[in-house]
């Protein structure tokens, strides 16, 4: 899992973290295993009924194409995850 794990947070920090920034919000990475990844909004993301199309168009197509399988889910909110890191 290590090789995957790498690529798909390389994913994250270099296409998704820059995308969220741009309109105002924060990224947290709560979780990555083998078949999901659990990432956390803040700011402006914060409880956006937009998230859902978010992901539907735009981060789960990024993901598709390499991790077939791969689920991502994601919550925003105020309150970040215990243990959450942010992504810069």
């Amino acid at each position: 899992m290590g090789a995957a794990r790498d690529q798909i947070l390389e994913i994250v920090r270099d296409f998704v973290s820059p995308l969220v920034r741009a309109d105002g919000g924060q990224i947290y990475l709560v979780a990555v295993a083998e078949r999901s990844l659990s990432l956390h909004l803040t700011g402006r993301f914060s409880g956006c009924p937009g998230n859902t199309l978010a992901k539907r168009r735009v981060l789960e197509p990024l993901f598709a194409t390499r991790f077939p399988d791969l689920k991502v889910e994601i919550t925003s909110g105020p309150l970040i995850p215990k243990g959450a890191e942010l992504l810069e």
